[in-house]
């Protein structure tokens, strides 16, 4: 069972599918957010599907998170054996996905998701020839994701294809209802099974993602606990080799990836195809990861659910589905599931995932209801229970997105009363100690870092935030040897990066400052006013190419300056030309604009050159005045 959960990979066994017969286009949809008892009068998409294909009563994700969900989904394993435990955490590109199998094989392949909690950098892409993933904006609707998907289906005229399609209505805040927009989504579901149908031998298989906790058991959304609400879900397969009907079975949705590599032909093992019996597994690893809380794991055997944090719960969910009655002082567990609880890996305490976020990432990330990790845990046996916590997830998911907003005053009183409920929560120390830092209340900032320090005294965590807050003070050189030994331990940890690059400008070792600059634009997509930042520091530096390389990509109008200088260094004289005639004569800098694009109309043999010289005489300054007089190449010009 422990292979089965780190790596979930067994020698492959044929399909059973006669090898002659072609392999039939497949549809995966998923569903975000969509509860099992969602599925209802509401939904005739889904029931009509449900009643051509078969219906899993007892579906149930892998985490209660968007992102290590399709993780599972698209490579077969569980988180403990892919690694990404919460969203924002990129998938590696060591594990194969589903869609890089089928590519393989021949099939064309396109996915169309609904929410940044999926956009390919996260590592879902790989093997798709198309991923729209709408990444400049937090969501969209199913109708539009529905419209954008089948007009590239109307374009597809070779079988087989493999199409993904996510879904993202049914989210936090609902408007104007949770079931209004299960509906929505589902008539929508409706258009894009009835046009993938046409194809030949069609193949669809429709699962939710994760639930929603709507208050039961004390949570209102989802992400923190293992509960029927956030962890049962809708699962429905149609297409060749499928007969109507329901398997009331448990199965893990990660079971997915290996159904879909049986419609292709690859393997039919694990497919849910078949009659494979297993012990499903599954995690919410949320709160150990941000608040150091006891982690979670939860095996399904039968109708018998037990979930292990820190103490057994036990239940019957076919009996008790709203998991009134724990059993754990009387249930008997197989041998299989102890062994499952005792042998799922929990997270190594890796880099947090915020670390390699952009602060508009971030705070796309909250808008979405999404916490992302600050801290690495920490590790205690008297850590608290998630469920006897539920008080604080309101006041956590509200500070969270006052911090992601840099509502810095509003949020300190919110962390303090966290902190008084919960005194060795180090995201919250270590935010509180931020946002009084960004306030510039030094005092209250360093005192928070104490008390953070307290809680966890070899945190290189406290080390790096304490070094972030050095280096913006006029104590700034208390920080360099503090980041100094963080880049050393830690070289994949983004801002204490960018801070030390910092620091090395104010110290005028420009060489070492564009060195860690560069090395920073390798880990994450640069900003424009970043690459402007990397051209001109290149620049100073003597490093043509890198500076026109990061200049050009900054696409920048107010860099025309800069780019023509670094042309007509690098020779290039028909760029240098083109640059210079688009910097303005309002830049503050024209007369050297005018200065240099003479010197290239010299090196050009333009006609016009002597006009070009003259204007800019007219047009020096104090500077340019004295180069001109210098310059050999106008001595010449007629």
């Amino acid at each position: 069972m422990a292979m089965l959960i780190v790596a979930c990979s067994k020698p492959e066994t044929p399909s059973a599918a006669a090898p002659s017969a072609p392999p039939p286009s497949i549809l995966l949809v998923t569903l975000d957010t969509t509860r099992y008892d969602a599925i209802g009068a509401g939904t005739p998409s889904f029931n009509a599907l449900a009643a051509r294909g078969r219906t899993f009563t007892q579906a149930y994700a892998t985490a209660p998170q968007t992102l290590p969900s399709h993780s599972s989904m698209l490579t077969g394993m569980y988180p403990a054996g892919h690694g990404v435990h919460e969203n924002a955490r990129p998938l590696a590109a060591t594990h194969p996905l589903v869609a890089e199998r089928l590519r393989e094989r021949g099939y064309r392949t396109a996915a169309f998701v609904s929410a940044f909690v999926l956009a390919k950098r996260f590592g879902l892409a790989r093997g798709f020839d198309v991923y729209d993933d709408a990444e400049a904006r937090n969501e969209r609707s199913a109708q539009e994701t529905t419209e954008r998907a089948l007009a590239w289906l109307r374009t597809q005229t070779a079988e087989p294809v493999f199409l993904w399609v996510h879904y993202f209505d049914p989210h936090h805040p609902y408007v104007p209802s949770y079931e209004r927009e299960v509906a929505t989504m589902d008539a929508q579901l409706g258009r894009l099974v009835e046009a993938f149908a046409q194809r030949r031998d069609a193949a669809v298989i429709v699962a939710a993602d994760h639930g929603e906790g709507l208050g039961e058991h004390g949570e209102a959304q989802h992400g923190n606990l293992l509960y029927q609400g956030v962890m049962h879900v809708p699962l429905v397969i149609s297409g060749p080799g499928v007969a109507a009907g329901k398997h009331e079975a448990p199965v893990s949705t990660r079971r997915i990836f290996h159904t879909i590599l049986d419609w292709a032909g690859i393997s039919a093992e694990n497919s849910l195809r078949g009659e494979t019996k297993e012990v499903v597994a599954a995690e919410a690893m949320i709160p150990f990861l941000q608040f150091g809380w006891q982690p979670q794991v939860m095996a399904i055997d039968g109708r018998q659910k037990t979930i292990h944090a820190g103490a057994l719960e036990v239940y019957d969910v076919v009996a008790d589905p709203a998991e009134a009655r724990d059993l754990a002082a009387t249930a008997t567990l197989s041998r299989d599931v102890r062994k499952t609880l005792q042998e799922y890996p929990i997270p190594s305490l890796a880099p947090p995932a915020s670390d390699n976020l952009t602060p508009e990432e971030q705070r796309q990330l909250a808008s979405l209801g999404y916490l992302t990790s600050t801290t690495k845990p920490v590790v205690r046996k008297d850590a608290p229970r998630p469920r006897d916590m539920v008080q604080l997830f309101d006041e956590l998911d509200r500070a969270s997105a006052l911090f992601s907003a840099e509502k810095y005053g509003e949020v300190v009183p919110l962390f303090e009363q966290i902190l008084a409920a919960d005194p060795h929560n180090l995201m919250a120390a270590l935010r509180l100690a931020t946002a009084q830092s960004a306030l510039g209340r030094n005092d209250a900032a360093l005192a928070a870092f104490r008390r953070a320090e307290a809680i966890a005294p070899q945190s290189e965590d406290v080390r790096v935030y304490l070094a972030l807050h050095y280096a913006k003070t006029a104590e700034w050189q208390r920080a360099v040897p503090m980041l100094e030994a963080i880049v050393a331990a830690s070289p994949e940890r983004l801002p204490p990066l960018e801070a030390l690059a910092l620091l090395r400008e104010r110290q005028g070792r420009l060489a070492d400052a564009l060195a860690l600059r560069q090395r920073i634009a390798t880990m994450k997509s640069l900003t424009q006013p970043e690459l402007v930042h990397l051209g001109r520091l290149a620049m100073e530096n003597g490093q043509t190419a890198v500076a026109i390389d990061a200049l050009e990509n900054a696409q920048s109008p107010e860099t025309q300056l800069e780019l023509g200088v670094l042309y007509l260094a690098a020779n290039r004289l028909q760029d240098a030309r083109d640059a210079l005639e688009r910097v303005p004569a309002t830049h503050p800098e024209y007369p050297l604009a005018l200065f240099k694009r003479a010197q290239v109309s010299v090196l050009l043999n333009e006609p016009d050159r002597a006009e070009r010289i003259a204007r800019a005489r007219a047009n020096a300054n104090a500077t340019t005045r004295t180069l001109i007089e210098r310059e050999r190449l106008f001595g010449s010009a007629r």
